[in-house]
């Protein structure tokens, strides 16, 4: 980045929460591929992991808002909806990882039983 572009705090927060929920969808899939393998407690430790960037992520949001409702200076942009987009998208991510891994939980029980009939 040249020295005469500067980025302003809301792109700042925007590459921000791109970032974190980034972070947390990758423990979330990595979660999900350590469950099909059967290693359970793996899979819970990594979506905690995607808990916590998930967390900084929803932070960085929150300021946004915080500052939006104080001075109403928080301005539109391409860049802001689509941090929002991955928030939300990294949400959603969680909610059918954690439900996946159940899933697969369940599964490795029933086989065991068939196995052991």
């Amino acid at each position: 980045m040249s020295s005469d572009v500067q980025m302003d705090e809301t792109q700042i927060a925007c590459f921000s929460i791109i970032s974190y929920v980034g972070e947390a969808k990758s423990c979330y899939m990595e979660a999900l591929r350590a469950a099909r393998k059967g290693e359970f407690d793996q899979a819970r430790t990594l979506v905690e992991q995607g808990s916590a960037h998930f967390a900084e992520g929803h932070q960085a949001h929150g300021t946004l808002i915080t500052r939006e409702a104080a001075t109403g200076d928080v301005p539109t942009s391409l860049l802001l909806m689509h941090a929002e987009a991955q928030l939300m998208d990294a949400e959603s991510c969680k909610t059918y990882t954690v439900e996946f891994i159940e899933l697969h939980e369940e599964l490795a029980a029933l086989r065991k039983g068939m196995a052991a009939a």
